[in-house]
Parts: C-alpha cells; sequence; structure tokens
C-alpha cells in the first residue's frame, strides 16, 4: 500500500510537471486574440524580443495573414516586422511599422529601408507588394499588428526581420545594435508553417568574434603598448639596465602590434558581418590606431644611429607618434567597452591595469629625474669622446632622446 501511494504521488508529480511544459511550449498557439473572429492556423514563439508571429497563408489567392505581437513594450516603443526579398536582413526590408501617434492612437503603416543605405527613420511609403489590410493595437505592454500581405508570385519563403526601439514625438528612433537586437531574424516559409532562427543561432559566433576582437585590443593596445613605453622611459636611466630596456621595448612594441593587427583584423570582419550597424567613432580611430601603429614599426626600421644629426627630429617623431597611440587606445577601449557591453567586471579590471600603470608612472617619473640630477651634479664636465657612450646621460629627464624619454 506504501509502494502504491508513491507511485501515485510521483505519477501526479509527472502529470503535472508535463502538463506545466506543454502549457509553456503551446503558449504561443493558445493565446487568445480580444477579437475572437480572428485566428491563425501557425504560429511561431519567436526566440528573441518577447515577440510571436501567427500567420494564416491562403493558398488560393498567394496572401498571408499576419499578427505580429510584441510584448512587453510600452507606448513610448515603435515596433516593426518585416519581409527581406533580397539576401539582406535589414537592407531592402519591407516593413511593417506601429507605433503610437501625435492624437495618441496605435498607427500602422508601411516603410521600405533602402538596399544601400542604413539610416533610415522608419518613414511611411509603399511596399515592393500589396498590403491590401493592415492595423494595430495596443493593451496590457503588448503591441499587435494585423496585416494580409500579397505574397510575390512564385514564392512562399523568405528572410523575416523584427525589431523594436523607442520613439521620439512621433519619429522612430534607432534600435539598440547589440545583443538580441543584432539576432532577430531569420527565414520563413508561409507555406509549409517551418521557421528557422537563423539570427539566434548566429548570435553566439558574432558574440564570440567580437569577445576575441577586444581582447585582443585589450591586451596589445591597452597593455602591451603602455608598458613598452615605461620599460623605455624609465629602465633606459639605470646603467645596468643597458641595453637589456631597449630590447624589452621592442618586443612589448613589436608584439603589441602584431597582436594588435590581429584585433584589427576581426573588427573588419565583424563589420563586414554586421550589416546595418555602424560604430563610426570606434572604426575610425581603429583605423588611425592602425596607420600610426605601422608608422612605429617603420620607425624601428629607420632608426638613425645616437650621434646622427636627424636623430633629435627622429626622437621627437617616435615620442609624440607613440604617446598619440597610447592615449587613443585607451579612448578606444573604452569604446568598445561601451559597444560590447560586457560584465562591469571587464571594464573595472581594466580601470585597475591603467590606475597600477599610473601608480608607477607617479613613482617613477620622480624617482628618475633625482637619479638624473644627481648623476649631473656629480659629474659637471664629460669628455666629447664619452658624449654619446652608450649607457651614458647627456641631459636632463626627457632630453634629446638618450635620457628618460620616450625613445628606442
Amino acid at each position: 500500500m506504501k509502494n502504491f501511494s508513491k507511485s501515485v504521488l510521483f505519477s501526479s508529480f509527472l502529470t503535472i510537471f508535463l502538463f506545466a511544459s506543454s502549457s509553456y511550449a503551446q503558449n504561443c498557439a493558445n493565446y487568445n486574440f480580444a477579437n475572437s473572429i480572428r485566428s491563425y492556423t501557425t504560429c511561431h514563439t519567436l526566440p528573441v524580443l518577447n515577440s510571436f508571429l501567427h500567420w494564416s497563408y491562403h493558398q488560393s489567392n498567394h496572401t498571408v495573414d499576419i499578427a505580429y505581437r510584441h510584448t512587453g513594450v510600452t507606448t513610448s516603443n515603435w515596433i516593426a516586422w518585416a519581409l527581406n526579398l533580397g539576401t539582406g536582413q535589414m537592407l531592402g526590408a519591407q516593413c511593417l511599422v506601429a507605433l503610437s501617434n501625435s492624437s495618441g492612437q496605435i498607427q500602422a503603416y508601411t516603410s521600405p529601408i533602402s538596399s544601400t543605405d542604413y539610416g533610415t527613420t522608419l518613414q511611411e511609403g509603399p511596399l515592393s507588394f500589396a498590403v491590401p489590410r493592415m492595423e494595430a493595437e495596443f493593451t496590457n505592454n503588448e503591441m499587435i499588428i494585423y496585416a494580409t500581405i500579397q505574397l510575390p508570385s512564385g514564392r512562399t519563403s523568405f528572410t523575416h526581420v523584427w525589431q523594436y526601439g523607442d520613439v521620439s514625438g512621433t519619429t522612430p528612433r534607432a534600435h539598440v545594435t547589440s545583443g538580441d537586437n543584432l539576432r532577430s531574424f531569420g527565414s520563413i516559409d508561409f507555406a509549409s508553417g517551418t521557421s528557422v532562427d537563423t539570427g539566434s543561432t548566429s548570435g553566439g559566433s558574432r558574440d564570440r568574434n567580437r569577445n576575441i576582437h577586444g581582447v585582443l585590443n585589450v591586451v596589445s593596445w591597452g597593455i602591451l603598448m603602455p608598458l613598452g613605453a615605461i620599460i623605455a622611459r624609465y629602465l633606459k636611466v639605470f646603467k645596468g639596465a643597458n641595453p637589456a630596456w631597449f630590447y624589452l621595448h621592442v618586443t612589448c612594441q613589436a608584439s603589441a602590434y602584431i597582436v594588435g593587427v590581429a584585433g584589427w583584423g576581426t573588427g573588419l570582419k565583424l563589420g563586414s558581418d554586421s550589416v546595418g550597424v555602424q560604430h563610426n567613432v570606434h572604426r575610425n580611430i581603429g583605423i588611425t590606431l592602425f596607420v600610426f601603429g605601422t608608422l612605429q614599426i617603420f620607425a624601428l626600421l629607420l632608426r638613425p644611429k645616437p650621434e646622427h644629426k636627424y636623430r633629435f627630429y627622429w626622437n621627437i617623431y617616435h615620442y609624440l607618434t607613440g604617446y598619440s597611440v597610447i592615449i587613443l587606445s585607451i579612448i578606444n577601449i573604452f569604446e568598445g567597452f561601451s559597444i560590447l557591453d560586457p560584465e562591469e567586471r571587464w571594464r573595472r579590471a581594466y580601470i585597475g591595469v591603467l590606475i597600477f600603470f599610473g601608480a608607477c608612472v607617479a613613482f617613477l617619473e620622480p624617482y628618475t629625474w633625482y637619479v638624473v640630477l644627481k648623476r649631473k651634479g656629480q659629474s659637471t664636465t664629460t669628455p666629447a669622446s664619452d658624449k654619446y657612450r652608450p649607457g651614458h646621460v647627456h641631459a636632463a629627464n626627457g632630453s634629446n632622446g638618450r635620457a628618460n624619454g620616450y625613445d628606442a
């Protein structure tokens, strides 16, 4: 009897679990529209952005009735669902848009996006296919677009895109260009009732590439490059560090450049794969860093001897280019943090690295000045033959390259 009771209890829990799981899985299909006349034969829970698509395909006239639902929004948001008749996603998309108009009513309209211009404001305009009926409603933080679409002849399978963003007045503002907002696309076949979430499956690979891009650039431009500069500026003051400081400096800078070029290359690949996404400031600084970094490599190859008459001008060039790279690197890394939006601990970790570098500079700068001035006081005259002797410091800290400046 006791075993029987346990079996009944287990069966009850299993039945409740299966029923709850089934109810959750069929949440989309079991949705009841406010207007009981509306019914659809197929429904798909879209993988991102709290969205659902219901449709019924009519083979007789090659039309499809759709209801696109987006939950968790307010009247300060716009929503859009689109078909793309080409091979793109956002570019060339034929959109159905809904938002709250100036009178506070939910307005539905069509908006075509150019196949060449990302800068859309979702202005109203005709689509490349007919939309005989379209309306929208908003209730309980859910906005729904209802429409009948005349599908292009001979086709039932398309790329579809869904999106949402904020409204400024009655004008749609640009949507977020990261996370789920970049995964909201897939392929759909209205006749067979199949839908493939290509955006969500490719999103993991894109995020992985973004992370690789970020790590490569933080390590190269953000850590190795400043470390190489600190080595060159401060270790050269100590006679016992010559010529080790030079080889350490070159190793850091060359490694930073190689890893940085790899990071720059992944950035170019991300840009080509992220259609419709532009980060102009981050991209332009990245290009500038690559150019300046390449100039530093040429500086190493064209480095004149210490006694050469052009060495003074080479030092200025090397100094200005090097510190420009470091400043731009730090700025661009924080631009990257804003775009990638990682966990706060990663931003704090890099800030910690910068604080460490700053502490090193705060200690070493006055100390090396003290060493240089003390050495100068001990030897007020130096034979001309010793003027350019390796390891000899013949000027104040940072003067003419062979003292304590950013010079290799």
